[in-house]
């Protein structure tokens, strides 16, 4: 029965994308919101027998740093070599220049709603660019920290139809649902905790080198795609990154951590060899990375560019996180 419903919430997610591609409409797009939402619940969870993570060939044995491809190279294959091998897969040029264009303009907008709306203007005057998203049962008592979240320079994607629409179009233009679904062997869902618009500066700086299987869970099976739509990592703040494959989580909240999932800088400086970099992005470059990744936003004090970009988090419907929503597309 679960199933049926999924069925024809997609169904009925296909014909609205088909008729807001002719006609943009914010009442349509306010719409999909509400059933990409209500297909997420009716996911349920599949049975993956699958032993994870696979065993893979070293495609990037001689690569210094980051593992990089260009967009006609990725395949599920290279995916995989360079994130259970070397933790992550850079690919350049990945999203055109008009759509670069587009979801930046999209950010901006969603960004200044959000501040109206929290400036006391009501949702029909922040419509399509933000409407606050509201969790279906169960996961209707769930905490949004939406300040806190707007303080470290991100939206929730689901609080802006008029965004999340352009960034699924955009996701469906480059293949990442066929892409994600061979990598994790099954069809996954997006995490509306987890998939944000990002619109940061120095001054927004809050982040501390994290793994997110700290808080996602060692077990999930997920990737994520982060899409720089600025030139960042040299006047803008970019990604630190250790370029290199943990199997397991790294010891948490010593060493001067400031929450008690991220990981003290002394902690790194311990683990590490010279494998942290910070690869300069340009607009429509990729990161495609998973939980076990140990990162940071990288800063520098000179740093005077805004850097824009998406964060978009997948996993598998055996594995997600039960206190995250999930989102279907």
């Amino acid at each position: 029965m679960r199933n049926l419903a999924r069925r024809g919430l997609l169904k009925i997610i296909d014909d609205l994308t088909a008729e807001n591609r002719r006609h943009r409409d914010p009442e349509i797009e306010a719409r999909l919101v509400e059933l990409r939402r209500d297909a997420g619940v009716y996911t349920g969870r599949s049975r993956s027998t699958r032993s994870w993570p696979p065993q893979v060939r070293d495609r990037f044995r001689r690569s210094v740093g980051l593992p990089e491809v260009t967009p006609d190279y990725l395949t599920p294959q290279i995916l995989r070599s360079a994130i259970f091998c070397h933790g992550c897969l850079l690919v350049r040029g990945l999203v055109r220049r008009e759509r670069v264009d587009q979801l930046v303009y999209d950010i901006d907008r969603a960004f200044s709603a959000y501040d109206d709306h929290a400036q006391g203007a009501q949702v029909s005057e922040t419509a399509p660019w933000y409407v606050p998203f509201e969790p279906a049962a169960p996961f209707h008592d769930n905490f949004i920290p939406r300040p806190w979240l707007r303080r470290v320079g991100a939206v929730l994607v689901v609080d802006s139809p008029r965004a999340l629409f352009d960034v699924i179009e955009t996701f469906e233009e480059l293949g990442l649902p066929a892409l994600v679904t061979k990598f994790l062997c099954e069809r996954p869902v997006l995490l509306a905790m987890k998939w944000t618009l990002r619109r940061q500066t120095v001054t927004e700086n809050l982040s501390d080198w994290h793994q997110d299987g700290a808080f996602l869970g060692r077990a999930i099976r997920s990737i994520n795609v982060w899409i720089s739509l600025s030139h960042c990592g040299v006047d803008a703040p970019g990604l630190d990154i250790v370029a290199r494959r943990f199997e397991d989580i790294v010891p948490t909240g010593t060493d001067g951590a400031n929450f008690d999932w991220s990981v003290g800088h002394g902690m790194v400086e311990r683990i590490t060899t010279g494998e942290i970099v910070r690869p300069v992005f340009e607009p429509g470059d990729a990161l495609l990375l998973d939980h076990m990744l140990l990162h940071r936003t990288g800063v520098d004090p000179g740093m005077t560019l805004r850097r824009h970009a998406i964060e978009a988090w997948f996993a598998s419907t055996s594995t997600y996180p039960a206190d995250h929503i999930p989102i279907a597309y």
